[in-house]
């Protein structure tokens, strides 16, 4: 298996890997950091799909997948925090006014877990954060300190992963997903 992370422009790779199953079901697409509150409340089943679309058509990668040759397999959300619900979140803080880009989300599809994707992922969105200029990039995974996670939350990821490719604590958090701690990892990019 060779895994390829590139960026999230092809609106039939995104769906592949953060669509639902069912076409009018309600999910997350993962918008909830990414658009408005009100927003995301207002979008229902498949309109959800239709934003991501058109995003996808805007132009601009609204992440990264990585493929097991043509397979999408694996999303990273990444986008300058600016862009992002954590611009104005006050349980994570802002270590400093360095415009930082944001990581919020790792998904791996079913039948490909455990497979280091995972880490693929937070690399290749390390790199696209790199290549669009950021001078930072920061993720608010879960410190579980090796207790199981519900992979239904674990999409903050998990500490250690993104230890495992160079990025360090730089703040404790106010917010608890899943009963675990988040911590603000950073990594510098400069």
């Amino acid at each position: 298996m060779t895994i390829d992370v590139r960026p999230a422009s092809v609106f039939e790779d995104v769906r592949a890997v953060l669509g639902p199953r069912t076409p009018g079901a309600n999910v997350c697409w993962c918008l909830s950091h990414r658009i408005p509150s009100r927003l995301n409340q207002e979008l229902r089943g498949p309109a959800r799909g239709e934003y991501v679309a058109g995003l996808c058509r805007a132009g601009t990668p609204i992440g990264v997948l990585a493929h097991d040759g043509d397979e999408p397999v694996g999303w990273a959300a990444v986008a300058p925090r600016a862009d992002t619900s954590f611009a104005r979140n006050r349980r994570i803080p802002h270590v400093d006014e360095l415009p930082v880009w944001s990581l919020w989300c790792i998904r791996v599809r079913p039948g490909h877990r455990k497979q280091g994707i995972s880490h693929a992922l937070i690399a290749g969105a390390v790199d696209f954060a790199r290549a669009h200029g950021a001078p930072a990039i920061e993720a608010y995974p879960l410190d579980n300190g090796g207790a199981r996670v519900d992979l239904t939350m674990a999409y903050a990821g998990i500490r250690e992963n993104f230890e495992r490719v160079g990025f360090t604590h730089a703040a404790d958090t106010t917010s608890v997903l899943a009963g675990h701690p988040r911590v603000l990892m950073r990594l510098d990019l400069r």
